[in-house]
Order: structure tokens, then C-alpha cells, then sequence
């Protein structure tokens, strides 16, 4: 990061912005070509390892992408406010932001689709409730997790 000073050093802060928000922007490649796709999210961290969990339906081009490059780079970002200025080129914004990069992961097995579904539904509604999901749903949908591998913070304020 070439501003140090406004990095977010601190793992418990970077986990903040995460629990805090809902969206998470998830940029793919095709042919040398990015694909940036805003979608809901959980996520867990476990012995120091971030991983946010997604779902979709089973077809479409975010699909064709991931099953074709699975190499993806997040963003999530909060406290978004605008700092005016007399001259104009001097505006700026306050923010905190959480950019990663990492390989996503299609969760094949029942078990680990509903434990994807269930990490996603814990975050979006803040309950600890163990959600049942029938057949026929989890067929219609594609989970799938981003297994991170680093990810940086920052802020200005």
C-alpha cells in the first residue's frame, strides 16, 4: 500500500468493516476483461484465514466466469462522507475500505452448501439460527465461497 498512513493495520478493525457491511463488490476476469458484480455476503475467519460465502443462480455469465477463472479481487467499503473545500480539486471523502484477492471455490456437497447458506443468512440477519433449506432450493442455487488470501485495509478520515 503506498499510503501507509492510511492503512488499517489491525485484523479486529479490517473484521469491523466486514460485520458492518452487507455488500460486497466481487471483480472476475474474462479474456483480459474485468466483470464487477455487487452481491450479498457472510463470511467466517478462522485461524487467521478469511473466507466470504456467496450464492447465486446455477447459470449466467458471473457463473461462466468463475468456472472458467476462478481468481477474484473484493472490495467492501463504509462511512463514505464528502469533505468540501473551497477550491474544488481539494474535495475529498472520508471512507474504510477492505480490498482482497483469492480463488473462488463452488461448494459441491449438501453439507457445505448449507453451511455456506447458513454463514451467508447469519450475517445478512444477524441471528445464530440454523437455517433449513429443502432439496429443491439447494438445487437452484450455486454456493459457493472466496477463499481469501490477502487482504488489506484503509481509511481516511
Amino acid at each position: 500500500m503506498r499510503r501507509k498512513d492510511k492503512e488499517i493495520v489491525s485484523v479486529d478493525k479490517k473484521l469491523e468493516i466486514i460485520e458492518k457491511n452487507k455488500v460486497c463488490r466481487v471483480a472476475l476476469s474474462q479474456n483480459n476483461f474485468p466483470y464487477i458484480v455487487p452481491l450479498n455476503y457472510g463470511y467466517s475467519f478462522e485461524d487467521n484465514k478469511l473466507t466470504l460465502y456467496f450464492h447465486s443462480a446455477t447459470e449466467g455469465k458471473k457463473m461462466d466466469i468463475i468456472k472458467e477463472n476462478n481468481n477474484a479481487c473484493f472490495e467492501i467499503d463504509c462511512d463514505c462522507k464528502l469533505i468540501e473545500n473551497e477550491k474544488p480539486c481539494s474535495y475529498g471523502y472520508e471512507f474504510k475500505s477492505i480490498v482482497g484477492f483469492g480463488k473462488i471455490i463452488i461448494m459441491e456437497t449438501t453439507e457445505e452448501k448449507i453451511n455456506g447458506l447458513n454463514m451467508l443468512m447469519k450475517h445478512q440477519t444477524g441471528k445464530e439460527t440454523q437455517y433449513h433449506f429443502s432439496e429443491e432450493i439447494l438445487k437452484k442455487v450455486i454456493v459457493y465461497k472466496l477463499e481469501v488470501e490477502e487482504f488489506t485495509g484503509k481509511q481516511k478520515t
